[in-house]
């Protein structure tokens, strides 16, 4: 099979629809629910996600009194009639982070062992979701937020962090919700799909301890205040699993999901696909260099899958600043670049990587494309795609060559995925 470069491109962008679809709650979310309750039905939920789910359980149980709220990222927002939706800051928290996890706290006060609680969880839940522990502020919280963005930690170690300095993660918001019934429907943008990594785990009870949130931030080099390292000192530990009988967990879309459904579209327009796994990790420059010999190695020897094909990955991977002043892009635009530049415009090689959620990093976009003339329609353009990628450049050089992908928020989050096609 023959692809030119607008096949390609064509491809990639239905991999990029059949994945977000296949994580989109309006789907799924209503074969996932709990019986009824004989009491109140009050709603609570943090990420990027949480208002389509939100309106997705308004549609589903039309004849139940629910009420609560949830928060989600700014401009995530959609309409609801019964379950208030907040906004707040991701991925660093602001003072509406902070209001809105005392306003859901105050939510689920004074409830009852024949109430029903359902938490809405998904990614992003930390930033948008940010109540600091006793002694602390949200400036301390915003402080080692960026730090931690900035260090190359990975997300499982950030939330670590997160749940130990905060006052609604791990776990505390089911500890509130007692003794109602709490049942969490989640979407997963972890790898290995964690629950109690997924927005630093609220509803969930904690195996980490203040010591191992400690390691983390030592590890990095990361400084705290006064008042974070007392806390970390002498704070009070999470709550356990065993602390937390009440709470169920359910999770209604994942990474391999959306992987699966990549796969399936991918056979459809007649190629091999490939799943490298939905959990890698490391630095995105580098996973590039690593995904540029797999996809040689399928156009020279046919391995480990024959061409034409589509090799799929997800996880998260994380871009180390260090001391050099940064440019714009993501870990997606990133990822992207350092594989154009190692495979040097090598012919009927085209690739694309994305965050589910429509945005990568901080940007405008959800991630990119590139094509076997990549690096010279770059040069061409006047830009250097080496000293754009060392100065972690990679937005500027993409939306120079037209290749951003912008689709705006799609309200839903299960993490990164990369595909390159090799024809």
């Amino acid at each position: 099979m023959q692809f030119d470069d607008a096949d390609a491109r064509g491809v990639l962008r239905a991999v990029f629809d059949a994945a977000v679809a296949a994580a989109d709650p309006r789907t799924m979310l209503h074969a996932f629910l709990p019986e009824k309750p004989a009491g109140r039905c009050v709603v609570v939920g943090c990420g990027k996600s949480a208002a389509s789910m939100a309106a997705s359980l308004e549609e589903a149980w039309p004849d139940v009194a629910l009420e609560g709220c949830v928060v989600t990222r700014y401009g995530h927002e959609v309409p609801t009639s019964r379950i208030e939706v907040l906004q707040s800051s991701h991925p660093v928290p602001d003072a509406n982070s902070e209001a809105a996890a005392r306003k859901i706290l105050k939510t689920v006060e004074g409830l009852c062992a024949d109430d029903l609680v359902i938490a809405l969880i998904s990614g992003g839940g930390s930033a948008l979701m940010a109540l600091p522990a006793p002694g602390l502020s949200l400036d301390d919280k915003r402080a080692i937020n960026k730090a931690l963005l900035q260090s190359g930690a990975t997300i499982g170690e950030m939330n670590v962090v997160r749940k130990h300095l905060s006052a609604i993660k791990g776990g505390r918001l089911a500890a509130a919700c007692r003794p109602a019934r709490l049942v969490t429907l989640a979407i997963s943008d972890v790898p290995g799909d964690d629950p109690a990594v997924i927005a630093s785990g609220p509803t969930v009870g904690d195996p980490s301890s203040f010591a191992d949130a400690r390691a983390i931030l030592a590890r990095y080099g990361i400084d705290t205040s006064p008042a974070m390292r007392h806390w970390l000192d002498h704070g009070s530990e999470t709550p356990t699993p065993d602390e937390l009988p009440h709470a169920e967990f359910r999770m209604i879309a994942t990474p391999a999901m959306a992987l699966a459904k990549a796969a399936a579209c991918a056979r459809a327009c007649g190629l091999n696909p490939i799943i490298l796994g939905d959990a890698l990790e490391g630095e995105s420059r580098e996973l590039g260099i690593v995904m540029a010999g797999i996809a040689r190695s399928i156009r020279g020897h046919g391995q480990p899958v024959a061409a034409p094909a589509l090799i799929l990955s997800g996880g998260e991977t994380t871009v180390s600043i260090g001391a050099t002043r940064p440019g714009r892009g993501g870990r997606n635009t990133e990822f992207l670049l350092s594989l154009a530049v190692a495979l040097g415009g090598e012919a009927n090689i085209w690739a694309t990587a994305f965050d589910t959620d429509g945005i990568d990093g901080t940007e405008d976009a959800a991630g990119a494309v590139i094509t076997p003339d990549t690096l010279a329609r770059a040069r061409e353009a006047g830009l250097d795609p080496r000293a754009c990628l060392a100065a972690h450049d990679s937005y500027t050089l993409f939306d120079a060559l037209g290749d951003l992908i912008r689709s705006g928020p799609t309200l839903t989050n299960v993490n990164d995925i990369r595909a390159i096609l090799v024809a």
